[in-house]
């Protein structure tokens, strides 16, 4: 079942990476606007963000296997389609983003609903070592999936790239056909009260909201380098060249650190978390400067690494941590700060650097990535070992879970071969 996981969301995530860029050089062939491409692209965004939290709720009502089913089939049939019409016609931009909006509801559905599967489905044990290998092929997935789009639509067309994403989607849909788990059973209630107390569970873990807030600060702050970066290494570190060197640099450290992780006797994965994301603020100070390239590059490693440490271990902390029937509403707000950030630094940087330079905005990022992550440290739970079974092994144990746990049943019986045996 494990590697069924694996496998359907390794392509799920190739999919995934390949629809943004589809997206663009279809638009852009078609009318070669700019506002026409915002449209579409804040079209897919903004019904995700909203609906995110939503999509918690229903990762923690139903059982994830089933909502990822949905979610996958959706946007096969959304990509299909995009796809027969730019083969049939010339499709209007309001059609391409009332498309792009129903690909984004899908996506706020699914993503909640993958952490609850991956509980439902591997050992405790047995967590770290799945997530790395998520978070690896998630990676190579962001990497490869952009230039994937960029070939078939130059070979085959924009039409047909849309249609390959869109088979990839049923690819993905149906390995999930092979894998069982068991079905949460228990009193329904209203669908505010479940998100109203999937908040308050968010808030009763002090290292996760201030964790998460840290994460917010990161991404924003990922924004500003992603935009004024390859603009300083352009006009100061050597060209277009001076760029890929330090991006490639990125990727590297990256795969390499979600591949360490399972191997490495990590005792205080907060910690660890907390003081990765800070390392983001190395290669912004070494931009501001700017240093020189192998400064730069270097320091991009470092922060990357970093990063390929960060993604398995906080995927396995809120899945040891989080109660399971809640595990989807907190991951929901989880990702819901990520997306808000993250294009919120993109949209201000290159205002900002145009009013006061590069340095100042690149050094208020590094010291505020810093300061943001570094502060969590100052929390007791944070600082905490880790017992065997992933709980606080040095701190006095959390109160009860806000969230009512659901009574288990004969619907509940135990699936072989693992040892959550919910979703």
């Amino acid at each position: 079942m494990i590697a069924r996981l694996l496998i359907g969301r390794a392509v799920a995530a190739l999919a995934t990476a390949l629809i943004p860029t589809g997206l663009t050089l279809a638009v852009i062939r078609a009318t070669g606007s700019a506002v026409d491409l915002g449209i579409v692209l804040a079209a897919e965004t903004i019904p995700m963000v909203l609906l995110l939290p939503i999509g918690g709720v229903l990762a923690d009502r139903l059982p994830p296997r089933r909502v990822i089913l949905v979610a996958d089939l959706a946007r096969c049939a959304t990509q299909t389609v995009i796809g027969a019409r730019l083969l049939l016609g010339d499709p209007s931009v309001g059609e391409i983003a009332g498309l792009a909006a129903l690909t984004g509801v899908a996506v706020a559905f699914g993503i909640p609903a993958v952490s609850p599967l991956v509980v439902g489905v591997a050992p405790p044990e047995g967590r770290l070592q799945l997530n790395a290998r998520l978070g690896m092929v998630n990676g190579f997935a962001q990497i490869g999936g952009p230039a994937l789009a960029g070939g078939l639509t130059l070979w085959a067309g924009a039409g047909w790239s849309f249609v390959i994403t869109g088979v990839l989607f049923a690819g993905s849909a149906l390995t999930l056909g092979g894998i069982v788990t068991s079905v949460p059973s228990g009193t329904r209630r209203r669908f505010l009260t479940d998100l109203h107390e999937g908040w308050r569970e968010a808030r009763r873990h002090r290292w996760f909201l201030t964790s998460v807030l840290g994460h917010g600060v990161w991404h924003l702050c990922a924004g500003f380098l992603l935009t004024l970066g390859p603009v300083i290494a352009v006009r100061s570190l050597g060209g277009e060249s001076a760029w890929i060197v330090i991006a490639q640099a990125g990727t590297v450290a990256t795969v390499a650190g979600v591949l360490l992780t399972p191997r490495l006797p990590i005792a205080r994965p907060l910690a660890v978390t907390s003081a990765s994301a800070a390392l983001y603020a190395v290669p912004l100070a070494a931009l501001s400067i700017p240093a020189p390239l192998v400064v730069v590059a270097c320091a991009y490693f470092v922060a990357m690494f970093g990063l390929g440490l960060l993604i398995p271990l906080w995927e396995t902390i809120m899945q040891q941590r989080i109660p399971q029937e809640a595990l989807g509403r907190v991951g929901s707000f989880d990702a819901l700060i990520s997306f808000v950030a993250r294009p919120l630094g993109l949209a201000v940087a290159a205002p900002l650097a145009a009013w006061t330079g590069t340095a100042i905005p690149l050094l208020t990022a590094a010291v505020l990535v810093a300061t943001a992550n570094l502060a969590v440290l100052a929390l007791p739970d944070v600082r905490a070992r880790t017992d065997h079974e992933g709980g606080p092994a040095d701190v006095p144990a959390q109160p009860d879970a806000a969230v009512p746990k659901r009574p288990r049943t004969g619907r509940e019986a135990a699936v072989p071969g693992t040892a959550a045996n919910r979703s």
